[in-house]
């Protein structure tokens, strides 16, 4: 039995005879919003578990980033002199 305040705000935004479908919509609504809520949280607290882990590995392989896209560079300038000779 659904509270008298609950009925009256029913019957303010549902027509009599599509209350249930209402309800139904508004029940798995909530439960779609609460569940990405707490997924959200969920995911907040992870990240902010492992922040230092993650800087930490970001700061060890910072350097081999760098020292590829030296490299790509250079073999993009090797590969652009090259097609140019050839001409």
């Amino acid at each position: 039995m659904l509270p008298d305040e609950t009925v009256r705000v029913l019957d303010r935004v549902a027509a009599k005879g599509s209350r249930s479908q209402f309800i139904s919509r508004a029940v798995i609504h909530y439960v779609e919003a609460r569940s990405k809520q707490s997924l959200r949280e969920r995911l907040k607290q992870e990240a902010l578990a492992n922040a230092s882990r993650d800087l930490e590995l970001a700061a060890a392989w910072f350097p081999l980033e760098e020292e590829a896209e030296r490299v790509a560079a250079s073999a993009a300038r090797a590969s652009k002199t090259s097609k140019a000779k050839r001409r």
